[in-house]
């Protein structure tokens, strides 16, 4: 199964302020505000959805196909992507703008103040999916993530007219888009994938009903954070998926997009639902317990064990004779 996946593509610049932002602020002067912090410390570090769902799948091995736009800059980050199993033949290089980035300083009450530079991922919008199908050999299904809202809607349209299978995401942009885009996205897809705030918000800005909405998708996956995951299809069982115990909580950045890489691969593999989903917060677990989206180490057998812990023996089964 050839997937391929949309979305931005980023490098967040953390840094850390040892004071306190309040204490710089003056209340009567609120309006010409003008300050610079001497931070001491810098944290450079891989994100983008996109970027961070296909570095997951590709840890699991199966190769997805990126798909969004980055700068020239964009060469170090390609690198480690192809060591990691990803096709990014299908990113697209703008000639003129940097690769999207967001710059962040947090104080020490954990106050932040950040810019987010959407640069080349307004380019996104220029993308066509046929041309990456043709280079591929056929896709099977296009997962639609946050990125360029044009790019977000080019996108669904082309996988409707072209009769591919495709995942609705709306992740960070739901909150920029009126009912009408959000109806035009998710309707038709064979996945819808929110969070539980995402799936209300998305029922009040579309006026839809949640059995309405299930009628018009093919499944609903809704991440409920250390509850694990509800999968449900109009007309068919709920499926509902708990977690693994983690053995640390050091940064929840990136987890969504981890669970999105292992339910992906599940699909990938042809295995369930239910074990697709398993898979999903087994990765989903990892990455909590690790500091940046794609600074964890997949290792077959601990990931196995941990797996086999939480899921059993069958289910283990099922997936290892898959996991590369």
């Amino acid at each position: 199964m050839r997937i391929a996946v949309t979305g931005s593509i980023a490098t967040d610049h953390l840094m850390t302020f040892p004071g306190r932002f309040s204490d710089q602020l003056v209340a009567d002067q609120l309006h010409t505000v003008s300050l610079s912090f001497l931070v001491d410390q810098l944290d450079v570090r891989r994100g983008g959805v996109a970027a961070n769902i296909a570095f997951g799948m590709g840890q699991l091995g199966t190769r997805p196909v990126l798909v969004g736009a980055a700068g020239a800059d964009f060469d170090e980050y390609r690198a480690w992507l192809d060591r990691h199993g990803v096709d990014t033949g299908s990113v697209r290089i703008s000639e003129t703008l940097h690769t999207a980035r967001f710059v962040c300083t947090t104080d020490a009450d954990h106050n932040q103040i950040g810019s987010f530079y959407t640069g080349a991922m307004s380019e996104a919008r220029l993308i066509e999916l046929k041309t990456v199908a043709d280079r591929v050999g056929g896709l099977d299904l296009v997962s639609i993530g946050a990125d360029d809202p044009e790019a977000m809607l080019r996108h669904t349209e082309e996988c409707r007219t072209r009769s591919i299978p495709f995942a609705a995401d709306f992740s960070q942009q739901i909150a920029r888009m009126n009912g009408d885009e959000i109806r035009i996205l998710l309707d038709g897809a064979t996945y819808l994938f929110s969070n539980e705030y995402e799936k209300g918000l998305i029922e009040t800005k579309t006026g839809w009903s949640d059995a309405e909405i299930l009628g018009r998708v093919g499944h609903r996956v809704t991440t409920l954070g250390a509850r694990g995951v509800r999968i449900e299809r109009a007309g068919g069982d709920t499926i509902e998926v708990g977690v693994p115990d983690e053995e640390r909580k050091a940064d929840p950045t990136g987890v969504g997009d981890a669970f999105r890489a292992g339910f992906l691969s599940g699909l990938a593999w042809g295995v369930s639902l239910e074990r697709a989903a398993q898979v999903g917060c087994m990765l989903a677990t990892l990455v909590i317990e690790t500091v940046g989206t794609q600074e964890y180490q997949l290792r077959r057998g601990h990931f196995m064990e941990r797996f086999t812990k939480a899921y059993g023996e069958e289910a283990a089964g099922e997936v290892r004779t898959h996991l590369g």
